[in-house]
This record gives structure tokens, C-alpha cells and sequence, in this order.
């Protein structure tokens, strides 16, 4: 095996078993896998595990940031969304009179909670 097992990787790189394997479910960091399944990292992944954390250090992020910045790479419609999103001005819908906009708004909050 020419790799660390994920339990010499924790200890390794300071983070935890669970937390690479966190890591792994957000995509930023894919270990190989051995013959039988289990975890290996390599060189480059310990790099990207290091290199990684400063990252983090350096601009004060979470994973989750990280994941999802990646998440908008890969995902051209969710970056779309995102996007569009951040540069929409709320409006008043036309078909709304002014003076019942914020009740309207109160319903279509009060619907969107119904359907989770």
C-alpha cells in the first residue's frame, strides 16, 4: 500500500477520522481507495488535506464555505441561482397593492413553512 490508512492520515494531519471523512463527502479532499475498500491518502491528498487547512487559517473559513464554492463550480445551474439571487432587488409584485405587501409576504412565508 503505498498510502496512509485514514487513522495514520488523523493523526498525520491533525484532523480527525470523522472530520476527512467529512472532508471527503464535501469532494474537497477524494482519498484512494485500497483493494479491500478502505481510505488511503497519498502524497497529494495530504497536501490538499495541509494546504487546505491554510486555507481555512488564512481567509477564516468553514468547510461548508469551501464546499459550496465548490459545489458552485461543478454546478453551473446552482451558481446561476446563487447568483441571480444576490443581484435581485425586491419588488412589489404588481398584482399586489402596496399597502398589503407585507401581509402578502407574511402568507407566502407562512406557505413555504407549511411545505417543508
Amino acid at each position: 500500500m503505498d498510502g496512509l490508512p485514514i487513522a495514520e492520515a488523523a493523526k498525520t494531519t491533525g484532523w480527525s477520522a470523522r472530520m476527512l471523512r467529512y472532508v471527503e463527502q464535501l469532494g474537497l479532499v477524494e482519498p484512494d481507495r485500497s483493494p479491500g475498500g478502505h481510505r488511503v491518502y497519498g502524497p497529494e491528498q495530504l497536501q490538499r488535506l495541509r494546504t487546505l487547512r491554510q486555507l481555512l487559517t488564512e481567509h477564516d473559513l468553514d468547510l461548508k464555505d469551501v464546499g459550496l464554492a465548490l459545489r458552485l463550480r461543478r454546478e453551473p445551474e446552482v451558481r446561476a441561482a446563487v447568483e441571480g439571487w444576490l443581484e435581485e432587488v425586491p419588488t412589489r409584485p404588481e398584482h399586489v397593492p402596496a399597502p398589503d405587501w407585507l401581509r402578502w409576504e407574511q402568507e407566502k412565508h407562512q406557505s413555504l413553512m407549511e411545505s417543508r
